[in-house]
């Protein structure tokens, strides 16, 4: 029922409260938004903690308990319904899908970023884990009648505000009589829109006998614990979920146990789906409410998890664990063929066929010039990582070796191993595709700025080949370098033949791997694709690729020769 609305309960911010839980709900957020964990770690309570434990499940934009929620890139949750309509996003190419070229931008104020439409799928988990939450509530309703509890809710308002807007917001604030203890009434606020995200309450029980219905909450909580435990699993290592991270398509796993299989293959290990993340997880955010409710409910547990995986990652004595061979320019997902000979190397490929089958490979470093932290040394700084596809052993001990690129490092220690050189290295990998997106954006339109700037105080002259080159779209670029590959085909240059393209493939029509298969194809020297390795942009390896069209085509050709980049 609705009681009549008392106006000496305005909250302003950072004000005295008539009550003191010991985690004020502030604690747990950032602006409007629950912060990934409280600062002490401690378990919310079921009665004391009952209202920051709602809005643990309330949408921040409709303030009623999450249904559909999804879970943005940028790891906040809001409804299904609440998001904003996709709209065309301006300058953006890569990749060219219907569902990449629509964005949104994120409702929360104090984030705002643009997400594309893509990535902004409904959380299984946190479906899974609000419907069990909504139907507890529901089976806790019919036993609890009797029970009132008296709420007041407390508006949150800034100190700055006009006091008109104070008298405003006091005379929209709510009270409410209901039943079921403190955590079912709260639940029940929201659920029929009377409470405001970021408002506190008041509670005043209004039984007879003074009972403050706290055993009702606690049984409560008790069974939502269980009921969540169930759901808060990840699906890779089956234990409770360490930094919880939720994919585009909506399924969440443990950051470390993501990382790990995102190593191996980029899709979903539960729906297969393409994932366009790096496999570090770089500026990958987690997902930030289900930290929360994992560091609400359970933060022992929580902390012991933390504790066995920090264990589990200690490092051995030996961590200089990759094989480098030092010999030739490979790229990722190309093939690389072998005639392995020097005994040194048949030792390390035998373990390799042994182990892994995985090895580094890197250039000579001809010049002698230091590679970064490593000083001058005798291989380049940036390589591949190979995958045996197939080994042949002859009689004599040689071998011929069939390897493929699965990624690029880059080598941060080494040392030596029966006579071959061994490394510790770290992955290079690619922007994610809303970084690669945002810096698109930024670079096109930057130019085309500069290009008028420039047209109109030259109007005669020709674009300066910089501003040009950054007008083009990446998929301009693309369409521009595939172009070139049907004339050359046309005029049968030979590095084109049928035996090459057989070997490897056709020009893929992906952004991300056409570099390397032209620099792969293309007879330039390794020194000048070696580019490709330190280049962690699309965009870039393109402007790159497309730069040395540009330099072939300046060149005087004989019909049906080969080109030549000197």
């Amino acid at each position: 029922m609705n009681r009549q609305r008392r106006k000496d309960f305005l909250l302003p911010l950072g004000g005295e409260q008539s009550f003191e839980p010991p985690v004020p709900p502030q604690s747990l957020m950032v602006g409007n938004v629950p912060s990934q964990e409280s600062p002490e770690q401690v378990a919310l309570a079921a009665h004391r903690d009952a209202r920051q434990l709602v809005r643990l499940v309330q949408c921040p934009q409709c303030s009623r308990p999450l249904s559909a929620p999804a879970t943005l890139p940028c790891g906040h949750t809001v409804c299904r319904r609440c998001l904003p309509h996709p709209r065309p996003r301006a300058n953006i190419s890569y990749p060219n899908t219907p569902d990449r070229l629509f964005g949104l931008a994120c409702p929360l104020p104090q984030c705002g970023a643009e997400h594309a439409a893509a990535e902004c799928n409904v959380d299984v988990t946190l479906s899974k884990l609000v419907e069990l939450i909504k139907a507890e509530m529901t089976k806790h309703n019919p036993s609890t009648h009797a029970t009132p509890t008296q709420l007041e809710e407390i508006l949150q308002c800034d100190d700055s505000m006009a006091m008109e807007e104070k008298e405003k917001m006091r005379d929209i604030s709510n009270q409410r009589v209901l039943h079921g203890g403190r955590l079912v009434s709260t639940f029940t606020m929201a659920e029929i829109g009377e409470l405001q995200y970021g408002s506190d309450l008041v509670y005043h029980t209004l039984s007879s006998t003074g009972d403050d219905y706290q055993q009702l909450d606690n049984a409560l909580l008790d069974r939502l614990r269980e009921v969540a435990h169930k759901e808060l699993d990840c699906l890779v290592c089956y234990t409770l979920m360490m930094d919880p991270t939720t994919t585009s398509c909506g399924h969440t796993f443990c950051r470390r146990c993501l990382a790990r299989v995102m190593d191996h293959s980029s899709i979903c290990p539960v729906c297969r789906r393409d994932l366009h993340i790096p496999a570090s997880l770089q500026n990958k955010c987690s997902n930030a409410l289900l930290n929360s409710l994992l560091n609400g409910l359970c933060p022992d547990l929580v902390a012991a998890r933390a504790a066995a995986a920090e264990a589990e990652e200690q490092p051995g004595d030996d961590t200089l664990t990759t094989p480098l061979f030092v010999c030739t320019l490979a790229l990722p997902t190309m093939p690389t063929f072998l005639h392995v000979f020097e005994p040194r190397y048949r030792l390390m490929m035998r373990r390799c066929v042994e182990g892994n089958r995985q090895f580094g490979m890197v250039m000579y470093n001809r010049t002698s010039a230091p590679q970064g932290d490593l000083g001058p040394t005798q291989f380049l700084e940036y390589g591949t990582l190979l995958e045996i596809v197939n080994f042949e052993l002859l009689r004599d001990g040689r071998s011929f070796v069939e390897t493929r690129g699965v990624g690029r490092f880059r080598i941060c220690a080494h040392g030596m191993l029966d006579g071959y050189h061994v490394g510790r290295i770290e992955r290079v990998e690619d922007l994610s595709l809303a970084e690669e997106g945002e810096l698109e954006q930024r670079e096109t339109t930057s130019a085309q700025e500069l290009a008028d700037q420039f047209q109109r105080e030259n109007p005669d002259a020709a674009l300066p080949a910089d501003i040009a080159l950054n007008l083009h779209s990446t998929q301009n670029l693309l369409d521009s370098c595939m172009e070139f590959i049907r004339q050359m085909r046309q005029a049968s240059a030979p590095w084109l033949s049928a035996r090459i393209v057989s070997v490897y493939g056709e020009p893929p029509e992906d952004p991300a791997l056409f570099p390397y298969w032209f620099a792969s194809v293309l007879p330039i020297t390794e020194e000048e694709k070696y580019v490709l390795l330190r280049t962690n942009r699309v965009r870039e390896r393109l402007k790159i690729v497309y730069s040395w069209i540009g330099r072939i085509r300046g060149q005087r050709w004989p019909s049906g020769n080969a080109c030549s980049i000197l």
